[in-house]
């Protein structure tokens, strides 16, 4: 795949963000051609469009290319917003304290995109004052997670949310039930018995089905059959009425209710017609009297469907906000997916490294705060966005990294002795720039054996001079490493190498990109619990008590 003019142009800006409103062409062209392979078999094609493009960027106005840049990639702006306290912009027509929700479905655990709409409804209920309320919406029996239930109000717990009541939809099915009554009073609502294709193509055509103007008493004695269980799923469903003529088909007459047939996990078989989304979020946004709703724009044409059902009843609607989308690349996040996997044994639950879910990034070591700063200086931009894990990586360094110990691990190691040494000692603060969490100390005897990565020796050539990292100088040998010196002098010109002593413990890293890493680590890591900065490596968040670590960043 090649990379449109769009994308080119994306690239170059974000360079050129970087460097005062001038791209580099050279490392605009090393990144295309790294992230599109197939742009190097037509690199001379290519490099002449990048060419083109990065000269009208670097010809225009530095201020306004910076404009560009971050209207295109709203991210941009958050390198520079996190470092400042960033306050998110006042909600319109606030009178007193604030009533909003979240509203999750119970498909599986929370990810990182549902941070963003936890932490937002947090921060407002937060600023004002009022009520955050949970809504597990779990009208749809056939994609219930039981363990959802408990996994989620743990998800926002450990984010630091605050909810102050927890409203399970599967418990309000008698509300849905009347307020659908007073809707087939009112000549609001239908029942369709219609083949589902059949319905379909009316609304495609602007036509009432044969049932749209059946008389409230027909459709009255029809829902009363529907929710006792006497139709069979597919054959009928409840309609609310709209505008044939709309110009989006989705928003003309729209199904309230379903026949389901598969056990709740929760009620059994109790119910036999349930409410879809767009009526049970109407109905309940009014019984909660929310007052703000804060949602992706992927709603919009919902809140068009939802304003029927509170003007057919008379209900004050909350004030709505609708965000841009925010892609995350580099993890996964669809529940089915996850789901799939599970079961296959392709991930080993909820809390696989490889997996986007607040439980592996809990695991892995991120801090709560991290979201928290990251979401609040993205705000509630109506532009899509792309999510920067290099922003949220570095924000999430700032906070750990006073605290982290370092630690020294060698991946794929081997074994080497140190001949012509003397006993040797080796002495190292567990953070260079914190003294409170003390330091290390290592003896080793005369000619000693340690570990050094496979990697680095593989490219050590004979006679070299190294050094070991707070150690000693030594020399490669045609047969291993004879100790030197330990002077300090050419530290600035010689190569540093990692390593660790004999009586290293194995340990494995796991990634996210499914990658393992074994190796070994210093006897004393079994002292240190949490996130650690391996030397030379990156952060890991430890667990003494498997040998294993889960790589951060």
């Amino acid at each position: 795949m090649l990379p449109d003019e769009s994308e080119i142009r994306k690239i170059a800006l974000r360079n050129a963000y970087m460097h005062e409103g001038k791209a580099d062409l050279g490392a605009v062209i090393n990144k295309i051609m790294g992230q599109y392979p197939d742009a190097r078999s037509r690199g001379k094609e290519v490099s002449a469009q990048v060419t083109a493009i990065v000269r009208d960027i670097n010809a225009s106005d530095p201020k306004k290319i910076m404009e560009e840049a971050v209207a295109l990639l709203p991210e941009l702006a958050i390198k520079e917003k996190h470092v400042q306290e960033h306050r998110l912009p006042d909600l319109a027509d606030v009178r007193g304290e604030v009533r909003m929700r979240l509203a999750p479905s119970p498909s599986g655990p929370l990810h990182v995109g549902h941070s963003r709409m936890a932490i937002l409804n947090d921060e407002y209920v937060q600023r004002y004052g009022g009520k955050l309320y949970l809504r597990i919406e779990d009208t749809n029996p056939s994609n219930i997670d039981l363990d959802a239930y408990h996994l989620i109000p743990e998800d926002l717990e450990w984010l630091g949310v605050k909810v102050h009541e927890i409203i399970v939809q599967s418990k309000r099915m008698n509300i849905y039930y009347n307020e659908a009554k007073k809707l087939i009073e009112k000549g609001s609502m239908y029942i369709c018995e219609c083949e589902q294709s059949d319905f379909k193509n009316f609304k495609l055509l602007s036509q009432a089905c044969p049932h749209r103007d059946r008389s409230p008493e027909t459709n009255m004695d029809a829902f009363e059959k529907m929710i006792s269980g006497g139709f069979r799923k597919g054959t009928v469903s409840a309609v609310v009425k709209t505008d044939l003529n709309h110009p989006n088909p989705s928003i003309r007459d729209w199904i309230a209710f379903r026949v389901k047939e598969e056990t709740h996990p929760l009620t059994g078989k109790t119910y036999f017609a349930y409410p879809m989304m767009n009526f049970s979020v109407a109905v309940d946004d009014h019984y909660l009297d929310l007052t703000h709703v804060i949602r992706g724009k992927d709603h919009l044409n919902n809140t068009e469907k939802q304003s029927y059902i509170f003007d057919y009843m008379g209900w004050k609607k909350p004030y709505y906000y609708h965000y841009g989308l925010v892609h995350i690349p580099g993890t996964v996040l669809k529940t089915s997916t996850i789901k799939k996997g599970i079961r296959e044994g392709t991930y080993s639950g909820w809390s696989d490294i490889r997996l986007g879910t607040l439980l592996t990034m809990k695991m892995r070591g991120y801090r709560p705060e991290t979201f928290r700063r990251y979401w609040v200086a993205s705000g509630m931009r109506e532009i899509d966005s792309e999510f920067s894990w290099e922003i949220f990586n570095s924000i999430n360094r700032e906070i750990i990294d006073p605290d982290a110990r370092r630690l020294w691990f060698v991946p794929n190691p081997i074994r080497l002795k140190i001949s012509g040494s003397s006993h040797l000692k080796s002495s190292a603060p567990f953070h260079p720039g914190n003294p409170s969490l003390g330091e290390r100390t290592y003896q080793l005897g005369p000619e000693p054996e340690v570990f050094i990565p496979e990697k680095d020796w593989g490219t050590i050539r004979e006679n070299e001079r190294f050094r070991l990292k707070d150690l000693c100088n030594v020399i490669r040998t045609q047969t291993g490493i004879k100790y030197s010196d330990n002077s300090h002098e050419d530290l600035k010109k010689i190569r540093i190498v990692q390593w660790t002593p004999s009586n290293s413990a194995d340990f494995t890293v796991e990634k996210p990109d499914g990658q393992i890493d074994r190796g070994k680590i210093e006897p004393l890591f079994s002292e240190v619990r949490g996130v650690s900065q391996f030397e030379r490596y990156g952060y890991v968040s430890i667990y003494p008590e498997k040998s294993l670590g889960y790589f951060l960043h």
